[in-house]
């Protein structure tokens, strides 16, 4: 009775193990909130790999099926009973031919839809605008050239978020400044690697305005899963706008106020590393940040607009409260580009995490801040460090910060 009961017991565990990969499996497919969802397209380059993927998975789920099916009986009917071994399919011509033959022309048709889908992604001579795009632990740069039939008479630096017209084909320039790194927005195309000392192609286009989420997909050390990046698409008109804010020359904050004092802890604590274009020093030359002589990439997000992002950190955090991220995310195509244009006021402004970050980013991304756990690196910080601000620096940078539109 008791090797009965062991025998129960084990086969109630097996089904029991089954039931909940099943369960979990069904619950995982009722996502309602899914703004990486592969089957949302939301330009003509996903729709193309959701045409691909409308052919591919029903065959694959067919087969996957089949094979199941056939594998389960297998191993219920042929179980070890004591009974003699079955006869064996092997050396019986007509079985290897058609188990030949059949997966052959399944992958043939494959094949075929694969191949066109592949080349026809891989088109960019069709592409209207450039956007160089630099990944590094952990985060994203975005460069935008001179491009006079955009507005962009200068160059613009940005970061976390990529900005771009609706209904434009934009190319892609992407590259690395470490390791490898995979840039992806399901909503708008598939992957493709930037890689160190190579540039990479990838055309973007999106069917109206919005924000699409994306992350990293290639593991590039201790924070990959924190580098995220967004795209924002906006109208030809919106972003426009966008272009003209982004060129504006620096205002420095009135004297006597507390962004003014910000400034000066700016200078004094981040202008090592981070860039704010037309920022002067005391006697009025330009305040350059140098970054190579500090980070061991060599680089770290311009800082110029900031409030004009609703992300930091390698669109790690929000910049934005919940409510106002709502209003944001949630909008509808027509009001999105003034909504998000508005940047980010005081009264959104996600005080908490931004302070905490200034208080001790390390403890919210892990990063190799500390050079003496990273011998590579020569001495220079891999992230963001702890910089031992004070409360009150904190309350002043704050300050400064929220003037950076």
């Amino acid at each position: 009775m008791d090797t009965v009961s062991n025998v129960n017991t084990s086969r109630h565990r097996i089904r029991n193990t089954f039931a909940g990969i099943a369960g979990s499996v069904f619950l995982a497919s009722c996502a309602t909130d899914a703004p990486q969802d592969t089957f949302q397209p939301k330009g003509p380059n996903s729709q193309l790999i959701h045409n691909l993927d409308m052919i591919v998975f029903p065959i694959a789920g067919v087969v996957g099926v089949l094979v199941t099916a056939f594998a389960c009986l297998t191993f219920y009917k042929y179980r070890d009973k004591g009974q003699a071994i079955p006869s064996q399919s092997h050396g019986k011509p007509i079985v290897e031919i058609v188990l030949t033959i059949v997966p052959a022309l399944i992958l043939s048709v494959v094949g075929v839809f694969t191949f066109r889908t592949i080349f026809d992604l891989a088109e960019t001579a069709d592409t209207e605008m450039i956007i160089n795009v630099t990944g590094q632990q952990w985060w994203w740069e975005y460069d935008y050239p001179a491009q006079n039939e955009y507005g962009i008479t200068q160059p613009i630096i940005s970061s976390g978020q990529l900005v771009m017209p609706v209904g434009t084909k934009v190319l892609l320039r992407e590259t690395s400044r470490d390791v490898i790194h995979s840039y992806w927005i399901p909503a708008l195309n598939g992957k493709k690697d930037a890689v160190p000392g190579r540039i990479h192609l990838l055309r973007l286009e999106a069917d109206k305005p919005g924000i699409y989420a994306g992350q990293c997909t290639e593991f590039c050390g201790l924070s990959h899963a924190n580098m995220r990046m967004e795209t924002i698409a906006l109208s030809k008109e919106d972003f426009a706008k966008w272009v003209a804010n982004q060129q504006k020359p620096y205002t420095s904050p009135a004297d006597g106020t507390l962004a003014k004092e910000g400034e000066g802890v700016f200078l004094n604590q981040c202008i090592r590393c981070h860039q704010v274009n037309g920022l002067k020093k005391a006697d009025g030359t330009p305040a350059i940040a140098a970054p190579d002589e500090n980070v061991y990439s060599g680089a770290a997000p311009n800082l110029t607009h900031l409030m004009t992002r609703n992300t930091f950190a390698g669109a790690t955090f929000d910049l934005l409260s919940k409510s106002c991220r709502k209003d944001v995310w949630e909008s509808a195509s027509e009001t999105f580009g003034a909504k998000y244009l508005s940047g980010v006021s005081e009264d959104c402004l996600d005080q908490n995490q931004l302070r905490s970050w200034l208080r001790n980013a390390p403890a919210m991304k892990p990063m190799y801040a500390d050079p003496t756990k990273l011998e590579v690196s020569g001495g220079k910080y891999r992230g963001m460090p702890n910089l031992g601000l004070t409360e009150d620096d904190i309350d002043k940078l704050v300050a400064y910060l929220l003037t950076l539109k």
